[in-house]
């Protein structure tokens, strides 16, 4: 139990197939960079594994040596949560593999994978999964926490379509969780986030979809009231084909936007329809974008769905400064309407925003006690996001992140996505993102993890008695 040096630091390295990266390695700094770049950890050690046996060697070595144990999967972690200081990083991300069986419909997706890669394998085959907007998101974080994006409306959460998943458990042990094998396990995970173990492979039911049809409808932030006072009553009606999820945010001064309304603060809507697109029909479905006010852009195109998954990867690439929040929404008040339009006026800088994501259509259609996710009456989920380039900003991004979700928490349900929770939210918040699916949440941890040896994770402490 003496933590880690250079004689355990060797014993490591021999152990494990992949490498073993360290303060002093020429790629130290690069490896402990993640998408955040708010965040700056010194962790002991890298421990890059490329199997499972190297995932079971690294538990090991962390059981023995004492040191924290953090997992990284595609270090998309707002809170940077996949790092400790002078703690160790078991990082999944050599374990990016991704195969597609079409005759079954299925993928299994290794645990370092990222969505582009599952994007791309199932696509060639008509094929994909309901998960994130952002073709750099880790497979496995995303999953974890439970998963929504632009296919929610019509096929659910991400972990609506899981089948099963491998997982190294903190005794070393590895288990295949499904329905029938280890099911409170396969509860837990689906959206109980990484407490429960390290999951070296998710299996996943896939879903009909190629070209979608994607609009992008920008309007002045000083018609903000309109558009959301239509938007809650329009979209929850919609067919689950049409999903649409609101933001603000600042244009950018480039294509598609014209220029005079680049560096403008806007209201928007980003399209997704999964229905026929027959010429002119996309056009037309997308018409009710009028509805509420003119807008000032209106964009419409078919476009292959991973063309829409990595639509925003250049926009908020990894590197920039990041602060978020997040909350669950069934209705969308004028109260808290009149928070949005303050604090869309406000946004600190060009990258900051917030997001409405639909989680209603075929989410609402699983059980509420089905799994680990404790918001199926949730219509949507929220994130803010302090977002800039620079480190002078931090403090300026974090503050208007923190008093927008102080403001806006009174009209939510009172509890988040697990992974839009920030750093340091306690643990009263986290039991709120799990409100009566917790305890037992916690039983299932001291089934499973009764040291809590995985904690570097929006904690579930196990049961007690």
């Amino acid at each position: 139990m003496g933590g880690i040096n250079g004689t355990t630091l060797e014993r490591l390295r021999e152990e494990l197939r992949g490498p073993v990266i360290a303060p002093g390695d020429p790629d130290y700094d690069e490896t402990r960079s993640i998408y955040n770049a708010m965040i700056d950890r010194r962790p002991a050690a890298f421990a890059r594994c490329v199997d499972v046996a190297d995932v079971r060697a690294t538990i090991a070595f962390a059981q023995d040596t004492g040191v924290e144990l953090a997992v990284r999967g595609g270090g998309h972690s707002g809170p940077g949560l996949c790092l400790v200081d002078d703690g160790l990083t078991l990082d999944l991300s050599p374990m990016d593999w991704v195969r597609v069986d079409p005759g079954a419909g299925i993928a299994q997706v290794g645990g370092g994978a990222q969505l582009g890669a599952l994007d791309h394998a199932a696509h060639t085959f008509g094929l994909g999964l309901p998960s994130g907007i952002m073709s750099t998101t880790g497979v496995g974080g995303l999953t974890l926490g439970g998963g929504h994006g632009h296919l929610t409306r019509k096929y659910g959460l991400t972990i609506d379509s899981l089948l099963a998943a491998d997982v190294v458990l903190a005794d070393g042990t590895f288990v295949t969780a499904s329905e029938t094998n280890q099911p409170d396990l396969f509860w837990a995970l689906r959206g109980g986030g990484g407490n429960f173990g390290v999951v070296t492979s998710f299996t996943f039911r896939l879903h009909a979809v190629h070209s979608v049809g994607v609009g992008l409808t920008v309007w002045p932030i000083d018609r903000i009231q309109e558009v959301l006072r239509w938007y809650r009553e329009f979209l929850p009606a919609a067919p689950d084909d049409l999903n649409g999820f609101f933001a603000l945010l600042t244009v950018p001064p480039g294509p598609p936007f014209p220029e005079p309304i680049h560096g403008q603060k806007m209201c928007a809507v980003v399209w997704c329809y999964t229905g026929d697109l027959e010429e002119g029909r996309l056009e037309e479905v997308l018409s009710v974008a009028n509805d509420p006010a003119p807008p000032a852009f209106h964009f419409t195109a078919p476009m292959p769905y991973p063309g829409l998954q990595s639509m925003f990867d250049g926009l908020i690439p990894k590197g920039l400064q990041w602060y978020w929040r997040g909350a669950f929404f069934d209705s969308i008040s004028d109260a808290a309407i009149d928070v949005h339009e303050r604090y869309g006026n406000a946004m600190p800088t060009d990258s900051s925003t917030m997001h409405l994501y639909p989680v209603d259509g075929a989410a609402h259609r699983v059980g509420a006690d089905d799994t680990a996710w404790a918001y199926r009456d949730a219509v949507w989920s929220a994130v803010i996001g302090g977002i800039d380039p620079d480190p002078d900003n931090a403090d300026l991004i974090r503050q208007w992140c923190v008093d927008y979700s102080t403001d806006l928490n009174p009209h939510s349900m009172g509890g988040a996505y697990v992974n839009f929770l920030g750093a340091k939210e306690g643990t009263e918040r986290v039991a709120s993102t799990y409100r009566g699916h917790y305890d037992r949440l916690a039983a299932i941890k001291r089934t499973y993890d009764p040291e809590n040896f995985f904690r570097a994770n929006q904690n579930i402490p196990p049961a007690t008695g």
